[in-house]
């Protein structure tokens, strides 16, 4: 085992230009913790968001970014139970994920799914993870309803739209150009609305409203979300591209009785995102295994060309994932 490794540093906060290659010492696994070899690893918003100093990663966590990760298990801690080294796995991660090692639970390690590359398992923790808790466990999706989720091209809104679909309910979803729509349908979607063109508002009311939103635009859609919402409807954010702050009237909440919830992923305790981790192998795992949803790919990047990831992630023109590859497989 190697006492040092590769990995992509922050320097500073700014733009994507501050990522830079750098070394860093293999970090040791904890009690229940699992060191992986990485393959590969998603690159995901909050990592952006990590970039230019507006998320903190937590206390106890790596301060390199990467939330997610695909390879194998190279040592386990003391009270590791289930995973065993030599296993490919992906995984969620508290951080650390742009770099050749990085330790996390045990518990939010999932299995390469059946007829996927590694590259395509390193997509599939924080996006499903993050789908699954929100629109599923706290949102309440059931088959039938109505279900609303913005940014239907992105790697959050192209695991929204297919898990939605295979459950039951009607797909509405918004996207910023034709091909971008196109896309969203042939995943799933029963309406891809291009916002450049029409407004999401008037097409999901007159269809009756959505049962359910997930949101991660915030700003001016969060008061047209509620006017989209129906009658006893939910509405789940899980991140503010344009910013967190609204003006809306709460008289309709109360006379519509709509719910008004959200969260976010990373500072949850390790209890709860073994939970969910449980649940993505009862409820979604066969899916992937079946081929019946799939991580949509969009690009690839080597490990030290991060900087260019991100960019590419923060122009929006990427449909799906990008992945850092790390050491291939």
């Amino acid at each position: 085992m190697p006492t040092t490794m590769r990995a992509v540093e922050i320097t500073k906060p700014g733009a994507p230009e501050v990522l830079v290659e750098g070394t860093r010492p293999v970090p040791t696994p904890g009690h229940g913790d699992v060191l992986i070899k990485l393959a590969y690893a998603g690159v995901n918003r909050p990592d952006a968001l990590q970039r230019a100093g507006n998320y903190a990663p937590p206390p106890t966590a790596s301060d390199l970014p990467g939330l997610e990760g695909a390879g194998e298990v190279v040592a386990v801690g003391p009270g590791v139970t289930g995973v065993a080294i030599g296993d490919m796995v992906c995984a969620l991660l508290p951080g650390g994920g742009y770099a050749e090692y990085v330790t996390t639970p045990a518990a939010h390690c999932l299995p390469v799914p059946k007829g996927l590359s590694l590259k395509e398992a390193a997509c599939l923790p924080e996006t499903y993870f993050t789908v699954w808790s929100n629109v599923f466990m706290r949102g309440g999706l059931k088959a039938g309803e109505r279900f609303l989720v913005h940014g239907g091209s992105s790697g959050i809104g192209t695991t929204a739209i297919q898990l939605a679909h295979v459950f039951g309910a009607r797909v509405f979803t918004t996207a910023g150009s034709d091909e971008k729509c196109a896309t969203c349908r042939e995943l799933g979607a029963d309406v891809a609305i291009n916002y450049r063109e029409a407004d999401f508002v008037d097409v999901v009311t007159e269809a009756g409203g959505a049962n359910l939103i997930l949101d991660m635009v915030g700003g001016s859609y969060i008061a047209r979300n509620i006017k989209a919402l129906a009658d006893d409807g939910r509405m789940v954010h899980i991140a503010f591209l344009t910013g967190p702050k609204a003006e809306i009237n709460f008289a309709q909440i109360m006379a519509r009785r709509l719910t008004v919830t959200g969260s976010t992923l990373r500072p949850q305790s390790d209890a709860a995102k073994a939970a969910i981790a449980a649940e993505l192998r009862e409820h979604v795992w066969p899916l992937l295994d079946a081929g019946r949803v799939h991580p949509v790919m969009d690009s690839t990047y080597p490990l030290a060309e991060a900087a260019k990831a991100h960019a590419r992630m923060e122009s929006s023109e990427h449909i799906g994932k990008i992945v850092l590859e790390i050491a291939g497989g």
